[in-house]
C-alpha cells in the first residue's frame, strides 16, 4: 500500500501530451490566449489587492516603518519559491499548479495533501478578500451615495460573535453590539455579510464565462491599480518632504524585529497569488517560456510597490495611529484633510480586491480540474463548457465554497489559514525541485541555475542558530511550560539542521533549499491556534482521499 500511495505521474508523458495539445490523453478544449504581459498583469492582479489596501495597516502598527524589512524578507522568500515554480512550469506545462508538480516528484498522497492545502490559498483566501471588498464598498455607499446598509447585513456572524464574547469577557457593555441588536431568525441573530456574497456571485459568473473575458477585465483593473498607487506615491512623497513629516520614520524599528515579525501573516497574505499564474498553463501560448517570466516580473514589480507604499503611509502618519485601521491608504489621506483623495482610494480598493478575487476564482477550478482528470475527484470537476471553454462545474463549486462561508466567516482566522496553506504549498514546491533530475539548459526555456549548497547552507544555519541562541536556550529550558509557538520554533530548528546535514551530504541546490527554510520559518511565526485548525483541515482532506481518491485514482487503475 505504501508504494501505491506514492505512485507518480510521468513528466515525459505529460510533455508528450502537451505537445499534441492533450491533457492526460484528452483534448484540453481550452483557449491558448495568454502571453507574458497577460501573465504579469495576472500576477499583479493577484498580489496587489486586499493586502496593500487593508492588512498593511496592522503590519505597520506592529512594526513601524521598519515593516518594509518584512516585505523584503517575504519578497525574497517568494522569489526563491517563484524560481522553483518557474522551473516546474518550464518542465510541466499543464494546469494544476503545485498539485501537479508534487504529483510528478513526491507521488499521489503528497499531491492530494497539497491540492487540499491549495483550497486554503485560493478559496479560503478569497473569503478574506471578499470581506475586505465589502468593507470598502460599504464606505463608498455611505460617503458617496449616502446609503447606509444595516450593520447586521455587512458583517460576518463569526466576527460579530467574537466582538460580543470579547466585550462580555472584559466586563464591557454589549447591548449595543451587532450580535445583540440584530433581528432573530429561528432564535439566532441574523448577521451576514451580504455585499461580500454579492461580489463572489459576480466574480464566479465572470470566471464561468471565459478566460479571455477574465483576462481583459483583470488587465484593465491592474492598469487602474498601478495608476492609483503611483499617484499615492507621488503625492505622498511630495507632502512628506514639503511638510517635513520625515520625523514619522523615527524610530524606524520602534518594536524591534519582534514587532516586525508580528505582521508575518498579514504581510505574507499580501503576497500570495503570484503562483496562480501556474494554474493557467494550458491557456498560455508558450507556457515554458512565458510563465516563468510572468511570475518573476510580477513579483519584482509588486515588491517595489509594497516598499514604496509602506514608506509613504508611515511617513504621512505616525505608525501608532494605524491601530485597528482596516483601510490604511484611505485613512492617511483623510487624516491629512484630503477626504476626496481618500474616497477615490476607497473606490480603487474595491477594484483591487475585485481583481484579486477574479484571479483566485480562476485558479481554484483549474486545480480541481487537474485532480479530477487524475481520478481523485469526480469527473464533473473536469468538464469543459462547450461554448465558454472553461471548467464550468468546478467554477460553480468554487463559487459556493467561497460564497456560503463569506456570509458568516471571521477574516482573521481565514488570513492565518490562507498563509499556512500557501506556505505549505511553497515548501513542497521548493522541495520538489530537489527531486527533479538536472537538465541541460535549452534556448527559449527557463532553467533554474544550480548553486552547490554543500557549505553555504550549513553556514547559514549555524549563523541563524547563533543569532537566535537566546530564544533556543529559553525554549529548551522551559519546554514544559512553553506554549505551542516555541515548540514550533524548536521543531523548525531540528528540521533546519536536518536540511543542513542533507545539503552537505547530497550537495543540494542552494535556491530551493533557501526557499524551503524561509517558508518554514514564516510558517512557525503564525499563531499556534491557526495550526490546530490547519491540522483538522488536513485530517478532513485525508479522509476524503482514502474514501474516494485512493480507490478511483487513474494511476491505481493503470497499475492493476
Amino acid at each position: 500500500m505504501s508504494t501505491s500511495l506514492f505512485r507518480k505521474k510521468s513528466i515525459d508523458k505529460i510533455i508528450r501530451d502537451h505537445e499534441q495539445g492533450l491533457a492526460d490523453g484528452h483534448e484540453t478544449g481550452m483557449k491558448k490566449v495568454l502571453n507574458v504581459r497577460d501573465l504579469t498583469f495576472m500576477g499583479i492582479a493577484a498580489v496587489i489587492g486586499a493586502g496593500i489596501f487593508s492588512t498593511i495597516g496592522s503590519a505597520a502598527f506592529n512594526g513601524g516603518p521598519g515593516v518594509i524589512f518584512l516585505f523584503l524578507i517575504t519578497a525574497v522568500t517568494c522569489g526563491f519559491t517563484a524560481l522553483c515554480y518557474a522551473e516546474f512550469a518550464s518542465r510541466v506545462p499543464v494546469s494544476g499548479s503545485a498539485y501537479t508538480y508534487s504529483y510528478v516528484t513526491f507521488g499521489e498522497l503528497i499531491a492530494w495533501i497539497l491540492g487540499w492545502a491549495l483550497i486554503l490559498e485560493y478559496s479560503i483566501g478569497n473569503i478574506v478578500v471578499a470581506i475586505s471588498w465589502s468593507s470598502y464598498f460599504n464606505n463608498i455607499l455611505h460617503n458617496v451615495f449616502h446609503i447606509s446598509l444595516p450593520d447586521y447585513l455587512t458583517t460576518g456572524y463569526a466576527t460579530a460573535k467574537h466582538a460580543y464574547d470579547a466585550a462580555i469577557e472584559a466586563g464591557q457593555p454589549a447591548d449595543a453590539l451587532i450580535y445583540a441588536t440584530a433581528p432573530k431568525l429561528l432564535g439566532f441573530p441574523l448577521v451576514i455579510n451580504l455585499p461580500a456574497f454579492f461580489i463572489v456571485c459576480i466574480i464566479t459568473l465572470l470566471a464561468y464565462i471565459g478566460i479571455k473575458e477574465s483576462k481583459n477585465t483583470a488587465n484593465f483593473m491592474v492598469g487602474l491599480k498601478i495608476c492609483v498607487l503611483i499617484f499615492i506615491a507621488i503625492v505622498g512623497i511630495w507632502i512628506i518632504f514639503s511638510e517635513n513629516t520625515t520625523g514619522n520614520w523615527t524610530p524606524f524599528l520602534p518594536n524591534g524585529m519582534t514587532g516586525v515579525l508580528k505582521g508575518v501573516s498579514a504581510v505574507f497574505f499580501a503576497y500570495i497569488g503570484f503562483d496562480a499564474i501556474s494554474t493557467t498553463a494550458e491557456e498560455c501560448a508558450n507556457p515554458q517560456r512565458d510563465m516563468p517570466r510572468g511570475m518573476i516580473n510580477s513579483l519584482i514589480l509588486c515588491t517595489i510597490i509594497y516598499v514604496v507604499t509602506t514608506l509613504v503611509i508611515t511617513g504621512l502618519v505616525n505608525y501608532k495611529e494605524f491601530e485597528g485601521v482596516t483601510d490604511p491608504l484611505a485613512f492617511v489621506f483623510e487624516k491629512i484633510n484630503m477626504q476626496k483623495v481618500g474616497t477615490f482610494i476607497s473606490i480603487s480598493a474595491v477594484v483591487a480586491a475585485t481583481s484579486v478575487m477574479l484571479v483566485f476564482q480562476i485558479g481554484q477550478p483549474r486545480i480541481w480540474m487537474s485532480m479530477s482528470r487524475d481520478g481523485l475527484l469526480p469527473k464533473s470537476f473536469s468538464k469543459i463548457h462547450k461554448k465558454y471553454q472553461t471548467p464550468w462545474f468546478a467554477t460553480l463549486v468554487t463559487g459556493l465554497v467561497v460564497g456560503i462561508p463569506v456570509l458568516f466567516a471571521d477574516d482573521k482566522l481565514m488570513t492565518d489559514l490562507t498563509s499556512i496553506g500557501t506556505l505549505f504549498a511553497f515548501v513542497l514546491v521548493c522541495g520538489g525541485v530537489l527531486v527533479l533530475p538536472r537538465l541541460a539548459s535549452k534556448p527559449g526555456k527557463f532553467n533554474l541555475p544550480y548553486i552547490n549548497g554543500k557549505w553555504i547552507i550549513p553556514v547559514i544555519i549555524i549563523i541563524f542558530t547563533v543569532l537566535f541562541k537566546d530564544r533556543i536556550s529559553d525554549a529548551i529550558g522551559n519546554i514544559g511550560a512553553e506554549g505551542y509557538q516555541e515548540v514550533l520554533f524548536l521543531v523548525f530548528m531540528v528540521g533546519a539542521w536536518l536540511i543542513g546535514l542533507f545539503s552537505f551530504l547530497r550537495k543540494y541546490s542552494l535556491i530551493p533549499v533557501l526557499g524551503m527554510l524561509c517558508c518554514l520559518y514564516l510558517m512557525i511565526e503564525i499563531p499556534a491556534k491557526s495550526w490546530m485548525v490547519f491540522f483538522g483541515w488536513m485530517a478532513l482532506g485525508l479522509t476524503v482521499y482514502f474514501l474516494y481518491g485512493y480507490r478511483k485514482s487513474k494511476l491505481a487503475a493503470s497499475s492493476n
